[in-house]
């Protein structure tokens, strides 16, 4: 069968009459467009005159005239669009005789699950028709069906908006929680105590923009929290790492050195004692039992990074996403220049991050600015590269700055690092130190910054 005969073949799912007394209702008592406007729009309707009926009453709603018939009538002549529903005739039908209704959020259940199952059926058939036609991909259009099927998905909870009341009831640990900061959900830990009581941790929803000049550390930074996110005895949550830049072996190699503090130039040469072989067996062997996960894919856009992290999110869970880097990802479009592609994909990786409610942890390159800069190389906003759309798209931008990388001869400034919130906005601007460790390519916070506990 072809796939263009698939609707023909049966009906098209639908409920005419609950769209009738839906309608109705409305003319009956115009308070009740508001509540079926939360969660229909004129598209749920399987009726062309329908369709445009519900349109003119929002229409007139949205100007904050009454929706009656006379109105509506009058609404529709000015589009043109009387006969086409019918006429005045049809609008006295709907409502003529009708009582108040009292299950309308029913009604409005059973048009919404039809029009769903329409778009299902529509869906399925232009996948069809695409995997017959063989002009693309496979992958591209399995990646382009599951973001499909997903959006239908959510299409069935429509209504963002809430009221007080319902924010602070559906907010975890209720009312008591919402008012006292001490008992509020903090965001997940990076391991590094100072950056966490800036920022109280990396929260769901957030694109937080790690930037630097090459050799900074950056993915070393971003490793680190990983690795704590997914092996630290009080959290252990799923952490996906996208590398566009580095294998995955050497990732892995990278995260197994630094945990048990390795120096990288030994390993790679072989050069390693016992105590060193011991140590790696044991890092290597608790990041094997880690919900950590590694993709390397070159040049992944954000539709596969999408569907990636859907079905991880499904199976394992997600605490946290990190991406190495920004200007390494692939915006599959036609775009005039390179600016508006990476603020497509900044754009698109903070959608993502409040459509799965994970923090987004995306690593991004810097201009030569700092380095041309005389005097004072500290990075600034103004210093990411290739699109000003990065920092307005992020809720947190921090720029990791060595000041021995420029100024080599002095000793007291080896191992030191800033991290340099520059933007954050929930919260403070500041500077954090920490110390880096540079043979095992390892951040790590300073003796004084730590809890007595942790520090003994």
């Amino acid at each position: 069968m072809a796939a263009g005969d698939i609707a023909l073949e049966r009906a098209l799912p639908a409920n005419v009459d609950a769209e009738r007394l839906i309608l109705g209702a409305i003319l009956t008592d115009e308070t009740a467009f508001a509540q079926v406007a939360a969660v229909l729009e004129p598209e749920d309707f399987s009726l062309e005159k329908h369709r445009r009926i519900f349109l003119r009453m929002r229409d007139l709603s949205d100007r904050g005239e009454r929706i009656d018939r006379v109105t509506l009538a009058n609404e529709l002549v000015r589009h043109g669009q009387l006969e086409s529903v019918d006429g005045v005739s049809y609008l006295v039908s709907l409502d003529d005789g009708l009582p108040r209704l009292y299950n309308l959020d029913g009604y409005v259940r059973i048009v919404k699950d039809h029009a769903i199952r329409r778009r299902l059926i529509f869906a399925s058939q232009s996948i069809i028709e695409r995997c017959y036609l063989g002009r693309e991909d496979p992958e591209e259009i399995l990646v382009s069906a599951e973001e499909t099927l997903l959006k239908l998905g959510d299409d069935r909870d429509r209504n963002r908006l809430a009221n007080p009341r319902q924010i602070i009831e559906e907010f975890q640990g209720g009312i008591d929680a919402f008012l006292d900061p001490s008992k509020r959900i903090r965001g997940l830990s990076t391991g590094f105590v100072k950056f966490d009581e800036l920022t109280g941790g990396l929260h769901p929803g957030e694109l937080i923009i790690l930037a630097a000049r090459p050799s900074m550390g950056k993915t070393a930074l971003a490793l680190n929290i990983a690795q704590h996110v997914a092996t630290h005895p009080r959290l252990r949550k799923t952490v996906a790492v996208f590398s566009l830049e580095m294998s995955k072996e050497a990732l892995l190699a990278r995260m197994v050195c630094a945990a048990a503090r390795v120096n990288q130039h030994h390993y790679r040469a072989g050069y390693l004692n016992k105590d060193e072989r011991r140590r790696l067996q044991m890092a290597a062997t608790e990041l094997a039992d880690a919900p950590l996960f590694i993709d390397d894919t070159a040049g992944v856009g954000l539709m596969e990074i999408a569907a990636k992290l859907r079905r991880l999110k499904a199976e394992y869970g997600l605490a946290l996403v990190v991406i190495d880097y920004l200007q390494l990802m692939s915006g599959r479009g036609r775009f005039e220049n390179r600016n508006q592609e990476v603020s497509f994909l900044s754009r698109g990786l903070k959608l993502m991050a409040k459509e799965l409610d994970v923090p987004m942890l995306v690593l991004s390159q810097l201009s030569r600015a700092p380095e041309t800069r005389p005097g004072d190389h500290v990075p600034q906003l103004s210093d990411l590269r290739e699109s000003g759309s990065i920092e307005q798209d992020a809720d947190l931008v921090a720029f990791i700055y060595r000041e021995e990388y420029y100024k080599r001869d002095r000793e007291d400034l080896k191992g030191q690092a800033d991290l340099i919130i520059a933007k954050q906005r929930n919260g403070p601007i500041g500077r954090v130190k920490l110390a880096f460790l540079q043979e095992f390519t390892k951040f790590e916070n300073f003796a004084s910054d730590l809890p007595e506990t942790e520090a003994d």
